[in-house]
């Protein structure tokens, strides 16, 4: 399976027979997305800067919450969460999603906003990929993101949702969350090719920082 990431929440996992693309953007945020091929598209919330399905091209499946669904071969499962510490009283609800394409596992926290309970990661289960927002502001903090990668215990996990030029919107550097997952090196890489996991996960975490494509 390959991932790209275009900017903000927004990923594509193509594997060999079907793609799903996470939190489609419009281009008032600054940056424009490519039209984007996909048999499904996750929306973790209903914000316009994750959900603007329009920006891929037409025909995909839309999931937009909890549940369990399965797509051209692609299984999803939806968990749901809050986009704040207080149980979606200021900003409302999020959704989790397990995506598992070619048999790769990969995680998405949309704007989750909060720390995880034992009981959703273990419903999240093992993971090959993380995908997790680090820039604060209206989700998860630096340091908070890092408790959770250590508590999911990825394979891989990929920052998102931080700063980046053109975006416009009060967002943290990915230097901050890099420095929590003591790393002191993190060239940006253009895609990551994602074999299935034959060892059951065990290992270190790797992190992988990837350029945005636009």
């Amino acid at each position: 399976m390959d991932l790209t990431w275009h900017g903000h929440g927004c990923f594509r996992l193509r594997g060999k027979n079907a793609a799903a693309v996470t939190d489609p953007f419009p281009p008032s945020l600054g940056i424009k997305l490519p039209k984007l091929e996909a048999n499904l598209i996750t929306v973790s919330h209903g914000h316009e800067n994750h959900s603007h399905v329009d920006a891929c091209a037409k025909g995909a499946r839309i999931v937009d919450g909890p549940g369990e669904y399965e797509v051209a071969g692609i299984m999803v499962f939806g968990i749901g969460s809050f986009h704040d510490s207080v149980g979606g009283a200021e900003k409302g609800r999020n959704v989790i999603y397990v995506i598992e394409v070619d048999d790769v596992r990969v995680c998405h926290l949309g704007d989750l906003g909060h720390r995880l309970d034992e009981e959703t990661v273990e419903k999240i289960g093992s993971v090959d990929v993380l995908l997790v927002p680090v820039g604060g502001r209206n989700s998860l903090s630096a340091g908070a993101a890092a408790d959770i990668v250590r508590l999911i215990e990825p394979r891989t996990v990929i920052p998102m949702h931080y700063s980046i030029p053109g975006v416009k919107k009060e967002l943290d550097a990915v230097d901050t969350f890099l420095q929590e997952m003591g790393v002191t090196e993190a060239a940006p890489v253009n895609k990551l090719a994602v074999m299935a996991s034959v060892s059951g996960g065990e290992g270190e975490t790797k992190v992988v920082v990837l350029e945005p494509r636009l």
